[in-house]
């Protein structure tokens, strides 16, 4: 079996964890969280970063020190996954949906103002499986309607827009450092920014609004959340933030050969990178044409399976979520590219420790699987 993912921990990870049991510091007041924190940070070429428990977390984090709650509406990507819009409901604020470009499979900027309200107070650009953003478009119409700009940069450590990384590009980034991403902890997340204001909230509200630099009384003037790192885990990220550059270096990698083997197969759809920009390749993805395509995705996978070859369903739509449309949220409009990403695509296994020979070996196998072209 090639899975479709897997942690790849080729570092420090379990000297530093054997360090921080043997020293007894497993908590969040361990050393290896502020030295993760600082050296993500310097990674990411921001000031300030705040380590939390997951990367859902650390967007509602980001979502509240901007002063986000009920009565606001959130600009998100229609084609996402959920935690973007949970991150949003839970501070009390509504997602609103805009569907994705064609060709990138980002937030369509041509589409995000038809969406503004009243009460739209931020957009949420979610760079897709690694590939950044049309952030001058996002960032013009921000700073039109005075609007913040919260990058959810889950998927695209180390990704690059006109030189700048992601975490860079906004008022105030989150990453998760779930087991499948290019950097983890196995469960984690990240709140970046470069506002010391935006900073010092997010280390007051994740820690039961505690004050950071006043003696601890135990009294508590807001609400505040328990979102804390624990030692352990920040051991793992420091370790995986030191190795980050040779990881990105591999997932591009891997990124080009699929489409390399696969780019002039008629009928197979790779997302294509966003102009000025630099694609991590957290995920690679591909999206049958069922104009051209004789046989459907499901009999693709199951082919796929016999083999070995792990594959896993791209996201569905936002504006067709249950648990959304029963929080208020609008799912009324065409979303015509989502529907299509989520009706006919899928992920090919992309771990950082995919061999040449493996990738080379499932291209040729979807080449193998695939039908004869249709008649004209």
């Amino acid at each position: 079996m090639i899975p479709i993912c897997e942690p790849y921990l080729n570092g420090n990870e379990l000297k530093y964890v054997k360090e921080a049991v043997r020293t007894g510091g497993i908590s969040s007041s361990g050393k290896y969280v502020r030295a993760f924190e600082e050296a993500f940070a310097e990674y990411c070429d921001v000031k300030y970063s705040v380590a939390v428990c997951n990367g859902t977390v650390a967007l509602q984090l980001a979502l509240v020190c901007l002063g986000i709650g009920k009565g606001d509406e959130v600009i998100v990507p229609d084609f996402t996954t959920i935690a973007s819009a949970f991150s949003v409901c839970h501070t009390g604020a509504k997602p609103v949906f805009v569907d994705v470009d064609k060709m990138t499979w980002n937030i369509d900027a041509g589409k995000i103002e038809e969406k503004i309200t009243p009460q739209t107070k931020a957009i949420m650009p979610v760079h897709i499986f690694g590939n950044p953003c049309d952030m001058d478009a996002i960032d013009k119409i921000a700073k039109k309607y005075k609007l913040f700009i919260i990058e959810d940069a889950a998927e695209a450590y180390g990704a690059m827009y006109k030189g700048r990384k992601t975490g860079n590009l906004s008022d105030i980034a989150a990453f998760s450092f779930f087991a499948n991403k290019d950097l983890t902890t196995g469960e984690g997340g990240m709140v970046v920014t470069n506002d010391r204001k935006l900073y010092n909230r997010a280390l007051y509200y994740k820690n039961l609004c505690f004050d950071p630099d006043a003696l601890r009384n135990y009294i508590h003037n807001n609400i505040g959340f328990n979102v804390r790192m624990s030692n352990i885990h920040a051991a793992i990220g420091l370790a995986q933030t030191e190795m980050a550059d040779e990881y990105k270096q591999i997932r591009i990698r891997n990124g080009r050969l699929y489409r390399n083997y696969l780019e002039n197969l008629s009928g197979i759809i790779l997302q294509k990178d966003q102009p000025n920009g630099e694609n991590v390749f957290w995920m690679n993805g591909i999206l049958l044409d069922t104009e051209r395509y004789g046989g459907t995705r499901e009999n693709l996978i199951n082919r796929l399976k016999e083999r070995g070859i792990e594959t896993k369903l791209f996201f569905v739509g936002m504006h067709r979520q249950p648990s959304l449309l029963k929080f208020g949220c609008n799912g009324t409009g065409d979303y015509p590219v989502t529907d299509n990403l989520a009706q006919n695509g899928f992920y090919l296994p992309s771990s950082c420790s995919l061999k040449e020979e493996e990738i080379k070996y499932i291209c040729n196998l979807i080449k193998k699987y695939f039908p004869p072209p249709l008649p004209c």
